[in-house]
């Protein structure tokens, strides 16, 4: 094999190689970058069509068909927009765009979460809330959330 061919060889492994490990992270579902950030799937809900995601700067994108609303537990309402932007870095979320949740008869955004050891703490700007990561296992479904015996997905 001559020097040229067996060089242009190398570098063809080479390109490929790199192209292959770099088409691999677009193989991760949203689910799997959320848990490389030390966060549970249970923040989104079932059924994230898409992402963009800038690992320099952190700022993301998901997709979902169209809006998706229920209610965990017979307490909180909360509703995802169609596009959730933000800011995703170790343990802390924030710029949050597209997540709201309603308490009494006001929707307030949830605009930042962070992760504390088990906990979540979830901020709508003036006041916040803490709940253990057990609660997140699960993602949720739009229309039943947790509750969804006998209820196809929406």
């Amino acid at each position: 094999m001559s020097r040229i061919t067996f060089v242009s060889a190398v570098v063809i492994c080479f390109i490929s190689t790199t192209s292959f490990a770099s088409a691999d992270d677009h193989i991760l579902s949203a689910y799997q970058v959320l848990q490389q950030y030390d966060f549970p799937i249970g923040i989104l809900p079932v059924g994230v069509t898409g992402y963009e995601l800038n690992r320099d700067t952190g700022e993301f994108a998901a997709y979902l068909n169209g809006t998706c609303k229920f209610s965990l537990e017979g307490s909180y309402t909360l509703e995802y927009k169609s596009t959730i932007t933000g800011v995703i870095s170790k343990d802390r979320l924030k710029n949050l765009k597209g997540v709201s949740v309603k308490v009494l008869f006001f929707w307030l955004n949830i605009v930042e979460v962070v992760r504390d050891g088990d906990e979540l703490q979830f901020s709508v700007g003036i006041a916040s809330a803490n709940f253990l990561i057990d609660n997140f296992v699960e993602s949720p479904q739009c229309g039943c959330g947790l509750n969804c015996n006998g209820v196809e997905d929406h």
